[in-house]
């Protein structure tokens, strides 16, 4: 399979021709961190995190978590299976609500694995999650697009397969994503075929199931092994997928459905709190992170449950509020001490991470979209975060996906991976034979050093105009979400799909025509 899957790789490269690979157009990319058809792995970080509780911090926080397992306990709700396998595992079970021995969550997690390949169907675009590796995902699960002609409105399936696209050809994309926006003009009941389909088909990067309901988690599983085959994906990892717990300390019968579907199938479960503290959890960053490690311990661990082995990520997305207006408020300072410590506490678990993105509540693509962003993503990358969702168009508190804002914002991850690679410390990177050919009182522009290195020596913007005042009159006065809806434009035109087998192209239909013939349209 995988040489099956390789020898597509080669025919895409074949079908894009040499123009995107080399020459002018690679020089280009390189400098701007890549362009369309030049695409970067994901991130390996050399970079320390950065961590702000010390080792009696961590330890109080583990034993308040110990105390609001075996003393509160996490219900387990509509799922007669689920309470059955805790009992049988030596929990307390009493009506829905499973209290926890000590430990037990723990000892579960001890076959989880601390990192994992996510294979795509090219499998140049594979992915690890877990150890130093840090994958960008899009933004999930928007109703609503802010489109190129700036427009607030529901969002389509035209809309999700043009956000697809742009993720596949963006670089510091390393991860299609999943529910990129909603496609409220497909019945709810289908529209999870389609939404894979569009994956498969517009991408060929790693990307996220369906978890509104087992069968469609089924159905994705299903789909998957059209692509990958049974015997491949039984024994390797080919989805990564969301599992929200109901905060507070509630896992219900939709997520328990999906999380057990992925897990028997040796897929993996983000296993994520969703936090708005001070609605969901405490007002204080110690009160959140206890409540968030009592529910991923108990969450995760019941993957193991299904099947041990089965890939696990510690999540946690962690919002505050407005304690005026309840809103929930994104880019201040607690959320990240949250993804700072939760990151802690992953590692000691020996799981891969999950947070952060590039959040805002800003309606449009303005002062406030960016401040918000820039500080989330930031805590994002310091945290030390393996699978990064929401890391590009996030608009309005995740209720819309913008296509301004996505182009915005994968430039910003361009920057985020090169600041991921560290301080250069190579021969080249010390620079001595430039300092010593230029001496005092000169300068570097144009010694040997800086003309050997100057295209690729600093990142440079696909968005930010660093031109004079005078030119950039002369050049319409453009704002930086004008240029970036140009460059959308300018993508989606030239946009061309990634080779896909017509045989398995074939089956995907034929499967997507003969459910959807089996059940009529829901819009409910």
């Amino acid at each position: 399979m995988e040489e099956k899957l390789l020898s597509e790789q080669e025919a895409s490269g074949a079908r894009r021709g040499r123009g995107a690979s080399g020459g002018a157009a690679a020089r280009r990319a390189a400098r701007s961190g890549g362009g369309p058809g030049i695409q970067q792995t994901y991130i390996n970080r050399k970079i320390n995190v950065y961590e702000v509780l010390d080792e009696e911090g961590l330890a109080l926080i583990e034993a308040n978590a110990d105390i609001v397992l075996e003393e509160t306990g996490i219900e387990f709700r509509d799922d007669a299976e689920a309470l059955a396998l805790w009992k049988e595992a030596g929990a307390d079970v009493k009506g829905e609500r499973v209290h926890f021995p000590k430990g037990l969550p723990r000892s579960l997690l001890k076959t989880a694995p601390s990192t994992y390949i996510q294979h795509a169907r090219n499998t140049a675009r594979s992915v690890q999650i877990g150890g130093d590796a840090t994958v960008f995902a899009p933004v999930y699960g928007p109703p609503f697009v802010r489109d190129l002609d700036g427009n607030r409105r529901y969002a389509t399936i035209e809309d999700f397969q043009n956000f697809v696209k742009l993720a596949y050809m963006a670089p510091s994309i390393h991860h299609s994503g999943g529910t990129v926006c909603e496609p409220v003009d497909v019945p709810v009941n289908k529209r999870h075929l389609d939404m894979i389909y569009a994956h498969i088909r517009y991408s060929d990067k790693p990307f996220m199931g369906s978890v509104t309901a087992p069968e469609r988690a089924e159905d994705t599983v299903a789909m998957a092994k059209i692509v990958f085959g049974d015997d491949f994906v039984e024994n390797n990892t080919v989805l990564t997928s969301l599992i929200n717990a109901n905060s507070p300390m509630v896992f219900d019968e939709t997520m328990l459905g999906a999380l057990k579907v992925y897990a028997r199938h040796n897929q993996a479960c983000i296993v994520t709190p969703f936090i708005l503290a001070g609605a969901m959890s405490p007002v204080t960053v110690a009160g959140t992170l206890t409540q968030v490690l009592a529910e991923v311990l108990a969450g995760a661990a019941f993957t193991q449950l299904i099947r041990p082995g089965a890939p696990v990520l510690f999540g946690t997305f962690a919002s505050s509020i407005s304690m005026q207006s309840g809103a929930p408020t994104f880019g201040t300072p607690e959320p990240s001490l949250v993804s700072y410590g939760a990151g802690q506490l992953a590692r000691r678990l020996g799981l891969p991470f999950r947070t952060g993105g590039s959040l805002c509540a800003s309606k449009v693509e303005d002062a406030q979209a960016a401040y918000e962003s820039a500080n989330t993503l930031n805590s994002t990358m310091l945290a030390g975060t393996n699978f990064v969702l929401h890391a590009a168009g996030w608009l309005e508190g995740g209720l819309a996906s913008s296509y301004d804002k996505f182009m915005m914002d994968i430039d910003q991850l361009g920057m985020q991976q090169k600041f991921a690679e560290g301080v250069d410390l190579s021969e080249n990177g010390q620079a001595m034979d430039a300092i010593r050919q230029v001496g005092p009182g000169s300068h570097f522009l144009g010694c040997d050093h800086t003309q050997a290195n100057f295209q690729t020596a600093f990142y440079r913007s696909s968005i930010a105009d660093n031109n004079s005042y005078e030119q950039w009159l002369a050049e319409g006065q453009k704002t930086a979400p004008q240029r970036a809806n140009a460059l959308a434009r300018r993508w989606l035109e030239t946009y061309e799909a990634p080779y896909l087998d017509p045989g398995i192209d074939d089956g995907l239909k034929d499967f997507i025509a003969r459910k959807k013939e089996s059940m009529p349209d829901a819009f409910t």
